[in-house]
């Protein structure tokens, strides 16, 4: 006779079943890419573990060409998945930023954030704060890893991400602004369909209510807040939320995709951060015709 399987505690769905017996079975994210040369960019990429105590590690990207002592800008990116799901050895990540470095002539460091539920929230924003720290402890010149000593522009540093991705680059900025983070000059801020959300609809959630209830699930399943949806790290307009004003960097820039069910929040951050009072320069593109992170099946597209 087969086994039986646990007793269903809640299905987060489209990303993953969770079970009664405490076990988790994700339903999408597993699949995983091995760092190494990629002869089709001209990029090539390294896993690095830099917190041992909690496993976290960074994958770094570079143009193979890339002569010693050539300073190029940094991308900090930070990967999407809900907070549930995807790493940086995603294939679809993982062949994303192969294209991005190459195209840009940077390099980017990825971060490897522990998901939820294993590591309820924070500790993901946590992971990527370490992740800054340990960028940072290269700027002068001595940090343990060689490709960063040689070959970063500490005084063009980047964060981008997408989705929930783009929440931490959100955050990291704001936790800058607070608090001092020596070596590093944030020039600014990609966000790619940036996963914010709340309890009361908006735009298209008001009719959308099969979304909208998916979404709230979602949210819910990895941060499971009395503020529910209206948790400052989900909702940066929420009571408690820290002004926008405060982002640490010279320029965002605010891309989200017409179907997306996620559209409206990107909406209204941008048009938020223009009246905040922020010093910066604030962008805005939307992409007709397309839905969440169509870039990752969609690379080449140039926001």
């Amino acid at each position: 006779m087969g086994s039986i399987k646990p007793e269903v505690s809640q299905e987060v769905l489209p990303y993953l079943i969770a079970y009664k017996d405490g076990t988790v079975e994700r339903l999408v994210g597993t699949q995983v890419t091995p760092p190494g040369s990629d002869p089709q960019t001209g990029v090539v990429s390294k896993d690095v573990l830099i917190v041992p105590e909690t496993g976290v590690s960074v994958r770094l990207y570079r143009p193979i060409d890339t002569p010693k002592d050539k300073k190029l800008p940094l991308v900090v990116y930070f990967h999407g998945g809900a907070f549930c799901i995807a790493t940086v050895g995603e294939p679809l990540y993982h062949n994303s930023l192969n294209i991005l470095v190459a195209n840009s002539n940077v390099v980017a460091v990825t971060v490897d954030f522990r998901n939820s539920p294993e590591f309820p929230l924070p500790a993901a924003y946590d992971d990527s704060w370490a992740a800054l720290e340990w960028v940072a402890s290269h700027a002068a010149g001595g940090g343990p890893e060689v490709w960063l000593n040689e070959n970063v522009d500490f005084d063009k540093v980047y964060l981008a991400g997408d989705s929930a991705g783009a929440n931490i680059s959100h955050h990291m900025a704001i936790r800058v602004g607070s608090t001092r983070i020596d070596g590093l000059k944030f020039r600014g801020i990609l966000m790619i369909q940036p996963y914010f959300w709340g309890e009361e609809p908006i735009g298209s959630e008001v009719k959308d209510t099969v979304r909208k209830g998916m979404v709230d699930i979602w949210w819910r399943y990895v941060c499971p807040s009395d503020k529910g949806c209206d948790d400052p790290l989900i909702n940066p307009f929420a009571n408690g939320s820290p002004c926008l004003s405060g982002l640490a960097c010279d320029r965002v820039i605010v891309c989200v995709a017409e179907k997306d069910i996620l559209r409206d929040r990107g909406v209204l951050y941008y048009d938020a951060l223009v009246k905040s009072g922020w010093g910066g320069k604030v962008e805005f593109e939307e992409v007709e015709g397309e839905d969440h992170v169509f870039h990752l099946f969609n690379p080449t597209y140039a926001f």
